[in-house]
C-alpha cells in the first residue's frame, strides 16, 4: 500500500509517483483514489490524459471498475505545462500513450514543487517495456506496481496478452482485445501463437 508523502511546505520541491502494471491491474483506480484524496485536502489538481484515449469517455478518466475524475485530453505532452499552472497536484494517465517528452515535464512540474501522480502500462502486449514509462519508473521517488489477476491460473498477472492477431503496438481495447495473464501462462499462449505460425 502506498503511503502519501507529507507536505513539506518548506521544502520547494515536489516529487513523481508512478503507478504501473499490466491491463486490469488497477492502476486508473488507484490514481483516481489518489488525486480523490488530494482534492478532499483542498490541494488544486489538474489531471490529464492522452486525446486519443476515448475508450469510457473523451473528457474522463474512467477505471474498469467505473469510477471516474475529470481530465483534459491533451494532444502531446509539452501542453500538460501550459495549463498545469498554480497547482498542488498533477494526475495523468495511460502515460505511456505519451512520447519521451512525458519524463522532462514530469520533472520540470516536481522541481516546481508539484506533486506529479502518473499511471501507465509497464509493458506493451509484446512484454516489452512501454514508451516513456521505463525512464518514468527510473526518474520517481515512488513507484507502486500493481498487479491484475490472471485469467488462465488465478495467479498474480502482469502481462497483457493481446487475444487477436492485430500487430500495431497501440490498439485501444478491453476484454474484448486483452486479457491479463502470469509469467507462465503469458509464455504458453506466446509459443502456442508462435507455433500456428
Amino acid at each position: 500500500m502506498f503511503l502519501e508523502n507529507t507536505v513539506n511546505h518548506t521544502e520547494q520541491f515536489g516529487w513523481i509517483e508512478v503507478i504501473s502494471g499490466s491491463m486490469f491491474s488497477g492502476k486508473t483506480e488507484e490514481l483516481i483514489r489518489r488525486l480523490k484524496r488530494a482534492k478532499i485536502a483542498k490541494q488544486k489538481v489538474e489531471i490529464f490524459k492522452p486525446k486519443m484515449e476515448n475508450r469510457y469517455d473523451p473528457e474522463m478518466v474512467v477505471s474498469h471498475d467505473a469510477n471516474e475524475i475529470r481530465s483534459t485530453p491533451v494532444p502531446s505532452a509539452t501542453n500538460i505545462p501550459l495549463l498545469a499552472d498554480d497547482v498542488d497536484v498533477v494526475g495523468i494517465d495511460e502515460a505511456q500513450f505519451f512520447d519521451d517528452e512525458i519524463v522532462s515535464v514530469c520533472n520540470d512540474l516536481a522541481n516546481r514543487g508539484v506533486r506529479v501522480i502518473v499511471a501507465g502500462l509497464d509493458m506493451d502486449f509484446k512484454g516489452k517495456p512501454f514508451g516513456p514509462m521505463p525512464a518514468l519508473m527510473a526518474t520517481a521517488e515512488y513507484v507502486t506496481k500493481v498487479h491484475a489477476v490472471c485469467t488462465k491460473t488465478g495467479n498474480l498477472a502482469h502481462y497483457s496478452h493481446r487475444i487477436n492477431d492485430d500487430n500495431k503496438l497501440v490498439v485501444l481495447g478491453e476484454t474484448e482485445a486483452y486479457e491479463p495473464l502470469s509469467r507462465a501462462a503469458y509464455f504458453k499462449a506466446m509459443n502456442e501463437k508462435s507455433e500456428e505460425k
